[in-house]
């Protein structure tokens, strides 16, 4: 059995592709101490103002921290905000060569109001209409093109119009023919669209969603009956449900894993599912045994928690956590 050293070294062999909905994640970060005037409604004091790539450009972003190489395919808007998320996925060395802009498209901005570690509201400003077919037809021409260099594609769904029926079928279709493990991190519009992944990677409100049924996923025996009806209706390979506080299940060749989340301090759990998506995505194509995988992911998911806001972490920490919890070894 490998160690977890042996894993997350590996990595850097590897180059992936994240196609799905990229966005930029902004942060007014302050103090709160008086009440407005002008309303019933806290003022804060804003310290600190950042911009950081979000959805799809953060599991890229992910993928590059965890030693990979990583590639990104998304439609952004023809914009200010547009060319910003470009030059932060730039600087962090992620290729931007499958990046295409549409002109009547607002490129999305998830812009969130902290105080004292507190979320106190988020605005977000985004189109959400499917991109056009010259685009799809882009995407599509973009992987077949490049098929050759990626070693596993991720599909990040935020039911931001990137991920068409269209894209999603024909990107899943060129990957089966060439064995390139397609991993999808879902949401509810294209549940069932993402037929023949590899691995299928919902979580548990995802799940309720997609197959309409008010399982109490807290149930071993619900979940089991959960992933077999995934596996099912999309013929996938593999699913893994993410649990929160409960950690992850995951199911293959009718072998199940669950494994319970780590007891630590939670301070924000924006973006925990595209570490564990970028993590799983790592291992899939490094064919980790799936006991070892839902070991590290949910490893990886309780780590980004203890941070605030949407923010990556590193293969070291990773590394470095697992050996001290005597994981994979």
């Amino acid at each position: 059995m490998k160690s977890a050293t042996d894993i997350i070294k590996s990595f850097a062999k590897l180059n992936i592709l994240v196609i799905g909905d990229a966005m930029i994640d902004s942060y007014f970060i302050g103090k709160v101490d008086r009440i407005s005037p002008e309303a019933p409604v806290q003022i804060i004091a804003v310290k600190e103002k950042n911009h950081r790539p979000g959805g799809a450009a953060n599991v890229a972003l992910n993928l590059k921290s965890l030693g990979a190489k990583a590639s990104i395919c998304s439609v952004i808007g023809n914009d200010s905000e547009g060319n910003e998320l470009k030059s932060l996925l730039h600087e962090n060395g992620i290729c931007i060569d499958g990046i295409f802009s549409e002109k009547n498209r607002k490129t999305t901005i998830k812009t969130r109001i902290i105080a004292e570690n507190h979320h106190l509201l988020r605005i977000d400003s985004e189109d959400t209409h499917n991109i056009t077919k010259a685009n799809e037809d882009k995407i599509i021409q973009f992987v077949k093109k490049n098929k050759e260099k990626f070693d596993a594609i991720i599909f990040e769904d935020y039911n931001k119009g990137v991920l068409t029926k269209r894209v999603i079928n024909e990107v899943i279709k060129i990957a089966n023919q060439n064995n390139i493990p397609t991993i999808v991190d879902p949401k509810k519009d294209n549940f069932f669209e993402y037929k023949n992944c590899t691995l299928f990677k919902p979580n548990r409100k995802e799940v309720k969603e997609g197959l309409n049924l008010n399982f109490d996923l807290n149930d071993i025996k619900n979940l089991e009956k959960s992933a077999d009806l995934i596996l099912e209706k999309l013929s996938c390979s593999s699913v893994m449900i993410t649990l929160s506080e409960n950690g992850v299940f995951f199911k293959k060749n009718g072998k199940s894993v669950h494994v319970n989340a780590f007891k630590r301090k939670i301070k924000d759990v924006s973006g925990a599912g595209d570490t564990v998506v970028s993590v799983a995505a790592l291992c899939i194509a490094l064919d980790v045994d799936i006991t070892l995988l839902a070991n590290i992911t949910n490893l990886a998911g309780g780590l980004v928690c203890r941070k605030l806001g949407v923010v990556p972490i590193e293969k070291s920490e990773l590394a470095d956590e697992a050996k001290k919890l005597k994981l994979l070894i």
